[in-house]
């Protein structure tokens, strides 16, 4: 999925979501949601892909060590 597909897709949910609306139409596809939780959480993954999108899909990787102290 391309940057504008995502840019696209997002526009549309949150369209959707201030007129209140729990169905979307996208492509021809039809995506109804249960809840506007359901609407947050797929606004907040759109949100996460673009920004790594943008970022050059950069990902921070943590690493943890541990020992006994001996």
């Amino acid at each position: 999925m391309t940057l504008e597909d995502m840019i696209a897709r997002r526009d549309a949910l949150l369209a959707a979501r201030w007129r209140g609306v729990r169905t979307v139409e996208i492509e021809g596809r039809r995506i109804t949601y249960a809840t506007d939780a359901e609407m947050a959480a797929a606004l907040a993954d759109l949100e996460r892909r673009i920004a790594e999108t943008k970022a050059g899909a950069r990902r921070r990787i943590v690493r943890t060590a541990a020992s006994k102290g001996l």
